[in-house]
């Protein structure tokens, strides 16, 4: 084994995953295991970019609330009693001490710490105790407050406040996606993230990726919806996501035994989108599958280079949880979702492995596979302007020369 420096030779490398795809070849596998390319991924892409936390309607009313944690930052999305839509560090301001954990309805967030008291817009309200303290006021001190936006229902948040809105950067995705009417879709809470051994850039590959379904998946759950049948929009330069329709054999396919819609399909789907499934991701934190009668979202969490965590939830159409036998018709399209995914959590797992290993090279891309290079295309564009802008050890960031090992 050797060490070697992160440098201007390997950023430029990277440019040969965002050829056309019969030209590109993968990412080098350190951009998958190394923890100093993970911390180098945070200012380049966790920093900046907008990560979705979950969806507006799981905070409709006020004093609804839920947490969530990206890149080990803890946050708080709250709705307030003016009805706005926040998004706040979950760290109170005294002694870091956690100020709200998983979801609920509250007044307002009490540290049970030392019951510093936090309005649901985060002003502090309460600080036992304090008058005695030297220049403190409650009025200089709230929780953090976090850039927020809302896309088709979901709730993206970004640290940056200077980021660029989002929507704009999505209208192509946003477009091809209306039918759905994402933003009116409903579903019910979903279980608490799990967490998984590979990096974060192995799910998101995984979720749009066409050319492993007809291999992995083969059998009775997947076969109407071949690898042969994929297609892949363009989509403007600046996107800030990207897409797959995969044609099905038949209208109204779904992942159950049946193979056909169980639940009511989104009402305003055409015979074009009922004949197929689209898939879009919106890196570096959520993926769509969308079929007729059911989408289900993927939030992904990264932690480390070799962990992240997930959410998996479902949207169906407006009133369709209402229907009779709504949650039996449900749990036959997840119970075959679930067997699919488990499939693919143990690929991602070994892929992990493999990645690790001395023998894993930079390897070359199937016509199937175009939903990789473009991923690669929003990927090393960040990257490589990252590096310009911190590299060395004079840079303004202040931060020193990466090193990986090999």
């Amino acid at each position: 084994m050797k060490n070697f420096t992160f440098n201007d030779e390997f950023f430029k490398s990277l440019s040969t995953s965002t050829l056309e795809t019969a030209k590109a070849e993968t990412l080098p596998p350190a951009c998958y295991t190394n923890e100093e390319f993970f911390e180098f991924e945070k200012e380049a892409l966790f920093n900046h970019e907008w990560l979705c936390v979950g969806r507006e309607d799981w905070v409709k009313e006020p004093g609804d609330y839920f947490t969530v944690t990206h890149i080990g930052e803890p946050l708080i999305i709250a709705r307030t009693k003016t009805n706005e839509l926040k998004a706040m560090s979950a760290v109170c301001q005294h002694r870091a001490m956690l100020v709200a954990e998983g979801r609920g309805t509250a007044k307002s967030f009490v540290c049970p710490y030392h019951h510093w008291t936090y309005a649901l817009d985060g002003r502090l309200i309460g600080a036992p105790a304090m008058g005695d303290t030297c220049e403190f006021s409650r009025d200089d001190i709230r929780l953090p407050e976090i850039k927020t936006e809302v896309w088709l229902g979901f709730i993206f948040i970004n640290f940056d406040a200077e980021a660029a809105p989002l929507a704009p950067r999505l209208e192509s995705v946003s477009t091809a996606l209306a039918n759905y009417d994402l933003g009116n879709a409903e579903g019910p809470l979903p279980d608490a993230p799990s967490s998984y051994p590979w990096n974060w850039k192995v799910m998101m590959e995984n979720n749009n990726d066409g050319y492993h379904a007809t291999r992995l998946h083969k059998g009775p759950l997947h076969d109407f919806i071949p690898s042969e049948l994929a297609s892949f929009p363009d989509v403007p330069e600046n996107s800030a996501g990207y897409l797959r329709f995969n044609g099905t054999l038949h209208k109204d396919a779904a992942f159950n035994a049946l193979q056909k819609a169980v639940l009511p399909v989104f009402p305003k789907l055409t015979d074009e989108d009922r004949n197929r499934a689209a898939f879009a991701n919106i890196p570096p934190t959520l993926s769509l599958v969308l079929t007729s009668d059911m989408v289900i979202y993927l939030i992904l969490h990264a932690e480390s280079a070799g962990r992240h965590s997930m959410t998996i939830g479902i949207l169906v159409a407006p009133g369709a949880m209402k229907e009779p036998l709504f949650q039996e018709r449900l749990d036959m399209n997840m119970t075959a979702a679930m067997e699919i995914t488990e499939q693919d959590l143990h690929v991602d797992e070994l892929v992990q492995v493999g990645l690790n290993s001395r023998f894993a090279i930079r390897g070359r891309y199937s016509w199937q596979e175009r939903a990789q290079t473009d991923l690669n295309n929003w990927l090393v564009a960040r990257y490589q302007k990252a590096w310009e802008n911190m590299k060395g050890p004079t840079s303004k960031s202040g931060h020193p020369p990466l090193r990986m090992v090999e």
